[in-house]
């Protein structure tokens, strides 16, 4: 499968809210750092991680760009909502081995009615 394909079926999992889909698509011992949030490391931690997430929000990812060059793809996104965003791919062997996502989290967390940490 090339690595376009691969992003558009991690999208499909994402906007499906399968979290058990999506953590499949992970190494076992790969790391999801979305650089709002602190790193999480392994497929079962990551499943915790959408798990989590779509139990909170309802999210949805609108393809913008994806740019794939060997090993690394780049997904641009945005949500229904006006949010935006955009995640870095590390695939080997089919796997995604490394994930880094940029996004406004205080946006996130009004857009979604979320409370914001006082920290």
């Amino acid at each position: 499968m090339e690595l376009k394909e691969f992003l558009l079926d991690w999208v499909q999992a994402f906007n499906d809210g399968d979290a058990q889909r999506l953590s499949q698509m992970y190494a076992r011992d790969a790391v999801n750092h979305q650089v709002a949030e602190a790193p999480v490391q392994g497929r079962e931690a990551i499943q915790e991680m959408f798990r989590k997430e779509f139990s909170q929000a309802d999210m949805v990812c609108i393809v913008e760009n994806i740019f794939a060059d060997g090993e690394w793809a780049i997904l641009e996104w945005k949500d229904p909502l006006g949010l935006r965003g955009c995640g870095f791919f590390h695939v080997q062997e089919g796997k995604i081995v490394f994930q880094r996502g940029y996004w406004d989290k205080l946006t996130f967390l009004r857009m979604h009615g979320l409370p914001i940490p006082s920290e």
